[in-house]
């Protein structure tokens, strides 16, 4: 199954005191995954951001599998799980790679609303064509 993918090469500031990657960190992978996604596939989407549209982030989760150290590299992929309306499932895996093998660390997942700021509040918007296009190339029985 075809996935978006970033890749990550752990330093120091991403691990905890006990040198592990630090929890928080593997949100920070997924939204450094998803706006490298909208730069790359779906720009005109950022334009947007300027012009009133917001993504808005109303569920993340991470289960965590295994660990990651200074020095490895983390692929974050990130595939369409499901797009309804004004929303946006994505999931997320983490695997860490090293001398031609992967290993799958965490899986995670999130849920974004398109939104656009109107009067001092946001209302839904539906998810902008380009966007939807750029997203279904990654979705479960795309051809790679």
């Amino acid at each position: 199954m075809r996935a978006f993918e970033y890749r990550h090469r752990v330093l120091l500031e991403d691990t905890s005191v006990a040198g592990d990657v630090y929890f928080t960190r593997y949100f920070s992978l997924q939204g450094r995954c998803r706006e490298l996604f909208l730069l790359e596939r779906a720009p005109d989407v950022l334009e947007r951001l300027r012009d009133g549209l917001a993504l808005v982030t109303t569920h993340c989760s991470c289960e965590y599998i295994g660990e990651a150290l200074p020095g490895d590299e983390i692929r974050v992929r990130m595939r369409l799980g499901r797009l309804a309306q004004n929303l946006i499932d994505l999931d997320f895996e983490y695997w860490r790679a090293g001398d031609g093998e992967e290993a799958l660390i965490a899986r995670g997942a999130q849920q974004v609303a398109c939104m656009r700021r109107e009067a001092g509040r946001v209302v839904p918007e539906p998810v902008p064509g380009s966007l939807v296009a750029a997203l279904e190339a990654y979705q479960p029985g795309a051809v790679r």
